[in-house]
């Protein structure tokens, strides 16, 4: 019988004691991850991956063995290679049926083996579209075959506890013997790092006190609970778990503190902050760029620009290396506290002479503070001088330009001008958010009807307005009088279930 069969006929734990044992190498992790950007398939691979996604296609409103069926009668001469299919497999984003489809297909043709990054993928992405049964079913099949890791593991235990399964999380742990895995310290902390990010840190804390002391604890364990407690707010509970840390012989790192600092700035307990950095310091573990910098921008969002500014100067006396997220930081709040001239010389000199190269967030937050300070002229001068450090700019990098001269009267050239360079220099596309930018923009300084010939890019290429912006162009085609406007929004309102 097969494996799948067994899993769904005697249930999970039956199926798994069936299969035959398969002991797995930790270092097989390593393997999942692969650059598929960087992925150059050959003439004849491109022409195969054209083949199967037309019979992909072809069958996608049908269920998955429909896919399975097409591509065994379309792709009979298609030499598969991992590329082919990994390369797909990523391709297809969170479409799980063509993926699915795709690897249960390619699963089956003689002399094919799955790499571990598309074992991974199939498994991450049927989690993440909550296709967890069909993410189980995967499993002993996976592990009949020689192909499961514990990365795979990590994320059937992460996708299994998201879909609120957290029973289902505990008995694959359970089973992890019969699977040709340990259960130790590495897949005990996987399970408690799941229940604890869903939310169910006294599940964890329960399953713990099982599980130990047969299987022991480390740092790292002690830390998820800290976290867990931090993330429920109840600081009371993390500094409980500090104190068992100690005890146990394992101290506080920096991970500890800056959780448990994380959690007093979000209930804005910052007398509370400046007690536990200083307790840092005398217990001889600093801070890091990571913890100075959560602090600096929690102080900041509260408005508080001056002593986030302190915070930037403690992390600097200290000697502690600034890094490019700090810096981010750094021009944000510089900016909204209005030094828009010491910003600029972080983003000119300071991270030049430091040897911290400025990223695409650096002149996007420099980009955006310019212009919410009504500088268009220092704000374009960021976007040629990124151009010139060959950083491409994104959708993020435009949009408050736009905003920007999109406010003012007589700016359309301006306007024009920069989505030229969006679509034709940079090959951007404009999403959802920034069509609705533009046509709502162009509406309110009278250019109504570029903003209708956007619209219509916009629902020609299947992107669906927001209703405010339905409502916009249609009460403006309805003042007008222009008939057939209103005739033909309301067949694409209708066309998208308006």
């Amino acid at each position: 019988m097969h494996s799948l069969s067994l899993w769904r006929c005697h249930g999970a734990v039956r199926a798994l004691q069936l299969l035959p044992s398969c002991r797995l190498s930790l270092s097989s992790l390593t393997h999942a991850s692969r650059d598929l950007n960087s992925i150059d398939l050959t003439v004849e691979e491109e022409a195969s991956a054209s083949q199967i996604k037309s019979s992909i296609l072809k069958a996608r409103n049908g269920s998955v063995q429909n896919l399975v069926q097409s591509l065994g009668v379309d792709c009979q001469a298609v030499q598969l290679t991992s590329n082919i299919v990994d390369s797909l497999l990523f391709k297809f984003g969170d479409d799980w049926k063509s993926a699915l489809g795709l690897f249960q297909w390619a699963q089956s043709r003689d002399n094919y083996k799955h790499t571990a990054y598309a074992c991974s993928r199939i498994i991450d992405l049927l989690g993440k579209m909550r296709q967890v049964d069909q993410m189980w079913d995967l499993l002993p099949d996976m592990h009949c075959r020689g192909l499961l890791t514990i990365e795979i593991f990590a994320k059937s235990i992460r996708r299994l506890a998201g879909a609120k399964r957290w029973k289902d999380a505990i008995m694959l742990f359970d089973k992890l013997d019969d699977m040709g895995m340990e259960r130790n310290t590495e897949t005990m902390n996987v399970l408690l790092d799941a229940l604890c990010k869903e939310k169910k840190i006294e599940v964890a804390r329960q399953v713990f006190l099982v599980l130990s002391p047969p299987i022991q604890p480390d740092a790292y364990t002690f830390n998820i609970f800290v976290h867990g407690w931090c993330s429920a707010r109840k600081i009371d509970e993390a500094m409980w778990t500090i104190e068992e840390m100690k005890s146990r012989g394992f101290p506080p790192s920096v991970i500890t503190y800056t959780a448990l600092l994380e959690a007093y700035c979000k209930q804005q307990k910052f007398r509370m902050v400046y007690e536990v950095l200083d307790s840092m310091c005398s217990e001889g573990c600093h801070p890091n760029v990571i913890t100075y910098t959560m602090i600096m921008t929690s102080l900041a969002k509260c408005n508080m620009f001056e002593e986030a500014l302190s915070i930037s100067h403690r992390m600097k006396s200290s000697g502690c290396k600034p890094d490019t997220l700090f810096y981010n930081s750094l021009i944000n709040l510089l900016g909204k506290a209005g030094h828009l001239s010491e910003a600029s010389q972080v983003l000119k000199v300071e991270m030049p002479m430091n040897g911290v190269p400025r990223s695409l967030a650096t002149y996007n937050t420099m980009i955006s503070i310019f212009c919410q300070k009504d500088r268009d002229e220092d704000a374009l001068n960021v976007l040629k001088e990124m151009e010139a450090q060959s950083c491409k700019p994104d959708i993020q990098t435009y949009r408050p330009l736009l905003r920007l001269f999109l406010n003012r009267r007589g700016q359309h050239g301006t306007i024009r001008n920069l989505l030229d360079e969006f679509v034709n220099k940079h090959s951007l596309g404009l999403d959802v958010d920034t069509y609705s930018l533009l046509i709502h923009g162009l509406c309110r300084v009278g250019e109504t009807d570029w903003a209708y010939q956007l619209f219509e890019e916009m629902v020609g290429s299947e992107i669906g307005p927001r209703y405010k912006t339905w409502e916009l162009l249609l009460s403006d085609a309805q003042s007008k009088n222009m008939v057939g406007r209103v005739e033909k929004i309301r067949d694409y309102m209708a066309w998208f279930g308006i």
